[in-house]
């Protein structure tokens, strides 16, 4: 313990920082559960909404319990004892952040709502902490358990003799399953939200909205409090687990060219240190959400942002100026730090102001224009988000070679505490907004509520945006450490070589094949739920007259049960394909497999998620009273355009996050493996030399 204190400090201070996050969270949790959950009206909505939230999850993880069960035997067996024991602490961490991060936010919504009767600055001091909860859970438990798991296999390698370089170098190839459990239950947690959260979403819109015209959270509506639960299970706990496996993957990958390609043990360590310091930057942070008077709350939560950056940036510059001592460091931790602000930000842009007014103009002319236009702009929206990250990847590249770029994938998710908060705020404000709606709060709540929820919508693009950024990174940074751990990263990859360029083609094709999966599991789930929605308003008797409840519970189990049962084939395609490409076509292929996905991913991933925020701005700005305000033909026109986007900015886009950063941990962990059997193979039958 004593050589980990004086050479190694990084560890025990990340794992400190991580304590710190954990407390902070209980804190805020405390602060929110203090205030009044309102009345019994609106504790019966929330309660209905919790209870809905917990049972997906609680029947999710058992359904992926079975997977995590394989995949521990086959790297039990195959890989490493370790490295087994290491995925599965990955994995119970990402779940526990999603569980502790969903709780809160569910008891938020009621609370946000109650503020609103109080006033609008009220409201937003409960809706932000909630998200925060969501934001430092995801941090804090995912540094404090790879720490632990880090610092317990060097001291166990330590006490069997080895010295620390040893020690050091044999923890740390060990360490990457904690990434691939992060990455696996990510995967099911995004897909699996998604497809729920969108079927009930898509569901409640074309029979409430389109065919009986009725407002969007009207408690007529059966569908109603699943289309809530599923934005807890999806646009928080989903977008959670998605930005802790970017997070994770980030610093195993810098870790892991650090010790392996530079040989510096001083270069991982700085990595520790980098996150530390995010960690409590993202803390910092909280504390500017506030305001005295009834502010924008986009600019609101900007100023948290902007503190946390100014933070981070000057903390990390002392850091690389005092112990580092090699400038290019931070400048690669910057280059990744402003290339995420930028895909963020740009994010921001396609999917409001002028974008979205002139989108919802296009309603005039019904529903197939707006699409057109929307498709038009995702596809515009990806040019200079793609730029950026081929500059920040030239520029880190240059400045620190491969572990430059695992530097700006740092930068770029050190704050992830922060940039999960303010996605979170999102679906807290949007639940509040329809308890405010759904308990018939009085007209001013339901304007502030409404008001709340107005930037949700933003916030949660700048979140997207930010996730499809830090996964472009991310997923390069554990290319090019698969490279390095199998030998690629001297001579590259040939793409002239037949056999990598049917593994590009091969991977090209896997998010296409993502996308068409999880947008049909969408379509047939909310088929499902719209013939139960008709088939309650045709046989429950003054039901559409609010003279009789809806079953809810129908809703709610029928987009459970479709959700798990459509989001298995696309989350073992992530593991079998890659594998069987490793397998079958050997380490280059596998590279090439790897670079295609991403360079049809990200673009993919961008596209979808901008033109799903598009499309929804387009109808809320109708909704505003706009271009003939609800009820009108633009109005139909741009719900319709809503309901296809849906699907494409919150399961679709998003699912492919993680396909990228999932297969490419995959290679890390099984590339050995890989190797061995096609040896063997290819032994057998030499024509797949």
């Amino acid at each position: 313990m004593n050589q980990i204190i004086q050479h190694m400090p990084a560890i025990l201070i990340s794992i400190i920082s991580g304590i710190i996050g954990v407390i902070f969270v209980w804190y805020l949790s405390i602060k929110v559960l203090k205030s009044d959950p309102g009345n019994e009206k609106m504790q019966t909505i929330s309660t209905l909404v919790r209870k809905g939230a917990i049972a997906f999850l609680t029947r999710e993880y058992k359904t992926i319990f079975y997977f995590l069960a394989v995949l521990f035997v086959i790297i039990f067996i195959g890989v490493a004892k370790k490295t087994a024991i290491a995925f599965l602490v990955g994995a119970i961490c990402s779940m526990l952040a999603g569980v502790i991060g969903m709780n809160i936010s569910t008891l938020s919504s009621s609370r946000t709502a109650k503020k609103c009767e109080v006033s609008f600055n009220e409201a937003l001091g409960i809706a932000f902490p909630g998200g925060a909860v969501m934001g430092l859970s995801v941090v804090s438990l995912g540094i404090l358990g790879l720490g632990l798991v880090y610092l317990v296999f060097i001291l166990y390698l330590l006490n069997t003799g080895s010295t620390l370089e040893s020690a050091i170098y044999e923890a740390t190839s060990m360490i990457v399953g904690f990434s691939m459990g992060a990455s696996s239950i990510a995967l099911f947690a995004r897909v699996g939200g998604g497809i729920y959260t969108k079927a009930a979403d898509v569901g409640a819109d074309l029979v409430g909205k389109v065919e009986k015209g009725i407002p969007e959270d009207d408690p007529r509506n059966p569908a109603v409090i699943a289309d809530n639960v599923g934005d807890m299970v999806g646009d928080c706990a989903g977008m959670g687990a998605d930005l802790y496996e970017s997070y994770i993957g980030a610093i195993v990958s810098g870790l892991v060219i650090a010790i392996f390609n530079l040989k510096e043990i001083s270069a991982g360590m700085l990595c520790l240190y980098l996150v530390a310091i995010g960690i409590i930057s993202s803390i910092i942070g909280v504390f500017f959400v506030r305001t005295k008077k009834e502010e924008d709350p986009q600019v609101v939560l900007n100023k948290g942002l902007i503190a946390s950056v100014v933070f981070f940036i000057t903390a990390s510059l002392l850091l690389i100026i005092l112990w580092y001592k090699d400038i290019k460091a931070f400048w690669s931790v910057l280059c990744g730090l402003i290339a995420g602000m930028v895909v963020g930000f740009v994010a921001q842009y396609y999917t409001s102001g002028k974008v979205v007014s002139s989108l919802a103009n296009q309603a005039k002319t019904g529903p197939a224009t707006v699409i057109i236009e929307g498709t038009a702009v995702g596809m515009l929206s990806t040019v200079v988000p793609l730029i950026t990250i081929a500059i920040a990847t030239i520029i880190s590249y240059k400045l620190q070679g491969v572990f430059g770029i695992a530097l700006a994938a740092i930068g770029m998710l050190a704050l992830t505490g922060t940039t999960v908060a303010i996605d979170a705020y999102g679906p807290i404000a949007d639940n509040a907004a329809g308890i405010a709606e759904m308990a018939h709060m009085g007209e001013e709540v339901r304007r502030r509520a409404e008001r709340l929820d107005a930037v949700g919508n933003t916030t949660a693009a700048v979140g997207k945006g930010f996730a499809i950024g830090s996964a472009a990174l991310t997923a390069l940074a554990l290319f090019s450490a698969y490279a390095e751990t199998v030998g690629l990263g001297e001579g590259g990859l040939n793409i002239l070589d037949a056999k990598v360029i049917a593994g590009m083609f091969i991977g090209s094709v896997m998010p296409f094949f993502l996308i068409s999966k999880t947008l049909q599991a969408v379509g047939r789930a909310a088929y499902s739920i719209v013939e139960e929605v008709r088939r309650q308003f045709r046989e429950i008797p003054g039901l559409l007259e609010g003279k009789a409840l809806p079953d809810s519970a129908k809703c709610v189990d029928i987009t459970t049960q479709a959700a798990l049962k459509k989001m298995i084939l696309p989350g073992l395609s992530a593991v079998i394909v890659p594998s069987l490409v490793g397998i079958i076509l050997g380490k280059e292929s596998l590279g090439g497999f790897l670079a295609g996905a991403l360079l049809s991913g990200v673009p993919l991933a961008i596209y979808l998620a901008n033109s799903g925020g598009a499309w929804d701005n387009a109808k809320k700005y109708i909704e505003e009273g706009n271009l003939g305000g609800k009820g009108s033909d633009p109005h139909k026109a741009s719900v319709v355009g809503d309901t296809v986007g849906d699907p494409f900015k919150d399961t679709s886009g998003p699912s492919l996050n993680i396909l990228l950063k999932l297969m490419s941990v995959v290679a890390l962990v099984f590339g050995g493996l890989f190797i061995r059997i096609n040896e063997f193979l290819v032994s057998l039958f030499p024509f797949l030399k």
